[in-house]
């Protein structure tokens, strides 16, 4: 679910002149070098992207060069960078016009690719359906999909056994999103196909991230029929309960979000979003709304098998808040330990973990560096999140970094949902999603790695999933909802292969 808003920001008081900027740097930043017009370098980073964002750090400080043919990409690795760009320089900053090129195809004209005002209206048309007030509505559409998918993990009578946990949170979040979007509960068919078509687009972007220009797509090559299928079995699923709303005989007023959409107007001049701006944002709504929460969700639960001290922790705090009730919105905030763990896996593991790229259309300067108009800048979480200098034994799962009274980390050193007026607009809905999903888990299952044990190496596509899957061992708990069984449904299929 890749979030600061365009709220006109007050007035401030005059004030004295601003002293005079430094004079930037004379000369580039350090960098790479680019022989043979960079296409070295190309190849290392489709390799091993993650290994050699860090790389360029390591050899080359938190503000480095790189060019290849004649574009040239800086990186930004330290949170000062990150916010003077994103935050101080936000109004001379565009999306990388390769990474729209891509996710249009997906997402059409949405609020994820388009800018100037079109963006800010859509942006001001959206915001109110994910307010913290309005997302704790969904608590309960949340609970009721979790509720199902996780009594459904085990077959009826089986008290413990593996399951594949890509396969499990895949289908919860899938059902909340569509309970949340729609008012209709994923089928086991949505599930299966939508799993497949997204899974299939992300690795299909991130493919085509590294080519100068998109093939069209009707052509004989490698990769094309299948993200033929995937988009067409994806616009179909959203199409098909957009058109039934609208067919639908008037009944009282909905609470979901295609509701709201279809309700929103502009304050400025009255004016509600087309037909296709409905459709594009409900498929950014139902590809962010479940792929990125699953994907948290899938790194927290294999980090929480290989702690089973802190599993412990946890399972005594939830059974502390909530006994034997389902968690409310209200429960979320009470459960500290595992409002960290959370956070803490995010931190290991965003989501979304590289590729956030911005092309400058002004001169500006960062870290003393003046960088021209049209370079590309690029910030990669995975880096900033593992920063010895913010995080002490970065590698390490330490969920008591994120408790209340922690020492506070510097803005922008822990980056999931991005910073500045592009932060993601489903930042609250992903945490309380995650939230109850992982209290109601705890409160059925205790956690167990598996045989063989994951490996959990990272595989960055559009999202960074463990490669190979998780398949973790579940037991049922004695003495509270992990005696609860529902009927046989997708879940309960999803065992380790």
């Amino acid at each position: 679910m890749n979030h600061a808003t365009s709220t006109p920001q007050p007035t401030r008081p005059h004030t004295a002149p601003s002293p005079a900027q430094p004079t930037p740097r004379a000369g580039d930043p350090p960098g790479p070098r680019a022989g043979w017009f960079g296409l070295p370098l190309l190849r290392a980073m489709r390799r091993d992207y993650l290994g050699f964002v860090t790389g360029l750090q390591r050899d080359h400080g938190d503000l480095s060069l790189m060019r290849i043919a004649n574009e040239r990409a800086y990186d930004l690795n330290s949170p000062e960078l990150v916010r003077e760009a994103l935050v101080d320089h936000a109004e001379h900053l565009v999306r990388w016009e390769r990474g729209v090129a891509v996710f249009e195809q997906v997402f059409g004209r949405s609020v994820l690719v388009t800018e100037g005002a079109t963006w800010q209206r859509q942006r001001r048309l959206l915001m109110p359906a994910f307010t913290p007030k309005r997302v704790a509505g969904y608590a309960r559409l949340m609970t009721e999909a979790a509720a199902q998918g996780l009594d459904q993990a085990l077959p009826a009578g089986q008290q413990q056994g593996p399951v594949a946990m890509d396969a499990l949170f895949s289908q919860l979040t899938m059902d909340v999103i569509m309970r949340t979007l729609f008012s209709h509960a994923a089928t086991p068919e949505e599930v299966h196909s939508a799993s497949w078509a997204t899974q299939t687009l992300s690795e299909t972007a991130m493919r085509e991230m590294f080519y100068p220009l998109t093939l069209p797509d009707w052509l004989p090559l490698p990769g094309k029929a299948a993200k033929r299928r995937a988009l067409h079995r994806l616009r179909r699923l959203i199409g098909r309960h957009i058109e039934a709303r609208r067919q639908a005989p008037a009944t009282p007023e909905r609470e979901d979000l295609l509701a709201r959409l279809l309700a929103a107007r502009d304050e400025a001049d009255g004016a509600a979003l087309s037909p296709s701006e409905v459709f594009d944002q409900c498929m950014v709504s139902f590809q962010a709304g479940h792929e990125t929460s699953a994907t948290a969700l899938l790194w927290w639960s294999l980090l929480l098998a290989r702690h089973p001290a802190l599993a412990q922790r946890l399972h005594a705090e939830v059974d502390q808040v909530l006994g034997t009730r389902e968690p409310t919105a209200d429960d979320v905030p009470q459960l500290v330990w595992l409002n960290a763990s959370l956070k803490e896996a995010l931190r290991l593991y965003p989501p979304v973990g590289a590729l956030m790229s911005r092309r400058t259309t002004a001169d500006i300067t960062l870290g003393g560096w003046r960088i021209p108009r049209g370079a590309l800048l690029r910030i990669s979480p995975w880096v900033l999140h593992r920063d010895p200098r913010w995080f002490s034994e970065p590698e390490a799962f330490r969920p008591e970094r994120f408790l209340p009274d922690a020492p506070p980390l510097p803005r922008s050193a822990w980056m999931p949902f991005g910073v500045g007026p592009r932060v993601c607009l489903g930042q609250h809905f992903a945490l309380m999603e995650m939230g109850l999903v992982a209290a109601m888990l705890l409160q059925r299952y205790t956690l167990a790695l598996g045989q063989p044990e994951p490996q959990g190496l990272p595989d960055m596509n559009v999202t960074l999933r463990p490669r190979g899957g998780v398949c973790l061992q579940l037991q049922r708990r004695q003495g509270g909802l992990g005696g609860r069984v529902g009927s046989a449904g997708p879940a309960a299929r999803a065992a380790c292969a």
